[in-house]
């Protein structure tokens, strides 16, 4: 039986090391958060909440938790509540590297930075989203348009024909 060279046996190690630092394998590609809506300061239950980034679209209604993938990608949030005029929508909530991200640089030399960017799992959204509801009518009114006034109608003027004066008989003499 032949028995590995230590350079043999420090290059496996070295792999498995490197491996470690995959956020794909020592992390997850789903995670939980946990959506609630408030209004003028307080909490507003009941709001239906759509949360969607590249890898897909999941529904909740506040305050409730959800599973959703990760990516690289912001998560959009589009939040109403029925019966009510109280919404948020285009809220983007960016996700941030989480620590996997940095020893699998360090110890992949980057390699496996880019399997954990494209499964999202070197990334982590907030674990709490905590989402504005607005009452639209009582947000300020757009700014108006300045509308430019049509040009002012020049009144039409009758051009009399210039008739030359006729000429004076000849005096007559007497």
């Amino acid at each position: 039986m032949r028995v590995p060279s230590s350079a043999a046996l420090a290059a496996r190690t070295l792999v498995l090391f490197g491996l470690g630092g995959c956020a794909t394998l020592t992390g997850n590609t789903e995670q939980m958060v946990l959506v609630q809506t408030i209004q003028d300061n307080r909490e507003l239950t009941g709001a239906g909440c759509i949360l969607s980034n590249d890898v897909g679209k999941w529904f909740v209604t506040t305050p409730g938790r959800i599973t959703i993938r990760k990516s690289q990608e912001p998560l959009k949030v589009d939040c109403r509540k029925h019966g009510s005029p109280a919404i948020a929508t285009d809220d983007h909530i960016d996700p941030k590297l989480n620590g996997s991200v940095w020893g699998n640089v360090i110890l992949t030399l980057g390699v496996g930075y880019f399997v954990d960017r494209n499964t999202g799992a070197g990334f982590d959204y907030p674990s709490i989203l905590t989402i504005v509801m607005q009452d639209p009518a009582r947000l300020a009114p757009p700014a108006p348009v300045a509308v430019k006034p049509p040009p002012a109608a020049v009144p039409e003027t009758v051009v009399q024909p210039k008739v030359a004066p006729s000429p004076l008989p000849n005096p007559v003499v007497y």
